[in-house]
């Protein structure tokens, strides 16, 4: 009797497990970092879903659209978290995002009305420096300067990708100049965010491309005071990154519990301090001490989501142009 009763709980056990639903994300690998947001998410999710979370890092955000598309009607994703305006476009193309209903207050700095897209935080792209080094005042300054940068690639990231299309929406027809001038500032270009801001932290660059949210990190984290974002007279080029729900997913339910949660002040408050962005929907406690020490751009750069292919397509080829000389 006693094996039997074992033999019948090991069954009831591996039953249960094999009855747990699993939720499978694609995002990008420092979502997914123990300093990130995934881990606070995941167990906060479970706690109430009922389900089996998890996270899939797949390198940088502009590097999940690509795999996506590799992987077509095959994919395992139930979501993927971590695109942004630039891409939506794109990737509503491909097929493979279903509509969304979904209604929040958003607090963002326009009005979101994409269908297939739930935004879940922002910012602004910035060169982040020494607090205590006199950073240039734009592009043009950065270019005739002998200050060395690191970037990311955009063809696998989303800040290399938005770096680019900053550069276009402020300069325009002038940017194949711009880029010209820039590639003798440029010490490497790096596959994703991480390996970037790692050379910045080691002394190998003096700035690196991030975020005007990033020395809240330092300030908040760290108690250290000596990161600054140098401020662009040009404007600051914006990214609101979206999550959205793969059409052929085997759990539509549960991945739309998933995005109402996203949304919710449980997902939300995590934001500021563990992704180090501005939260989508503002938290019932506001934003952190510290945030309030952030520069604010003069102008908000933000090529809208329709006409960013175009304009991705021509930038790419400039940046590309410009890197081969």
């Amino acid at each position: 009797m006693k094996y039997l009763a074992l033999a019948t709980g090991l069954f009831a056990a591996t039953t249960a497990v094999a009855e747990t639903p699993v939720l499978t994300i694609y995002t990008y690998d420092s979502f997914v970092s123990e300093w990130g947001p995934g881990p606070a998410v995941e167990k906060a999710f479970e706690a109430e879903c009922a389900c089996d979370l998890q996270f899939v890092g797949a390198g940088d955000g502009a590097a999940l659209l690509g795999r996506l598309k590799l992987e077509g009607d095959r994919t395992e994703a139930d979501i993927v978290l971590g695109l942004d305006t630039t891409l939506t476009a794109a990737a509503t193309a491909t097929g493979l995002f279903a509509p969304v209903e979904l209604t929040a207050a958003y607090d963002l700095p326009m009005a979101w009305e994409d269908t297939h897209f739930v935004p879940y935080d922002w910012g602004y792209f910035a060169f982040v420096k020494k607090a205590d080094q006199a950073g240039p005042a734009n592009f043009k300054e950065l270019a005739d300067s002998d200050l060395k940068i690191v970037i990311q690639d955009p063809r696998s990231s989303t800040p290399g990708l938005g770096l680019l299309m900053w550069v276009k929406a402020a300069y325009g027809d002038e940017a194949p100049a711009i880029w010209a001038g820039l590639a003798d500032n440029i010490v490497t270009v790096t596959k994703g965010w991480s390996e970037a801001y790692g050379l910045f932290l080691e002394g190998e660059a003096d700035m690196v491309l991030s975020y005007t949210t990033s020395p809240a990190y330092h300030l908040i984290a760290e108690e250290d005071a000596s990161k600054a974002a140098a401020a662009f007279d040009e404007g600051h080029y914006m990214q609101i990154e979206v999550a959205g729900k793969i059409a052929g997913t085997d759990q539509p339910e549960l991945a739309d519990k998933f995005l109402a949660f996203m949304v919710s002040d449980a997902f939300q408050s995590l934001i500021p301090t563990t992704n180090w962005m501005y939260p989508a929907v503002m938290p019932k406690d506001g934003l952190p001490k510290g945030f309030e020490t952030l520069i604010q751009p003069v102008k908000s750069l933000l090529v809208p989501a329709d006409m960013a292919d175009a304009v991705r397509e021509q930038a790419m080829t400039e940046w590309l142009s410009a890197l081969s000389q």
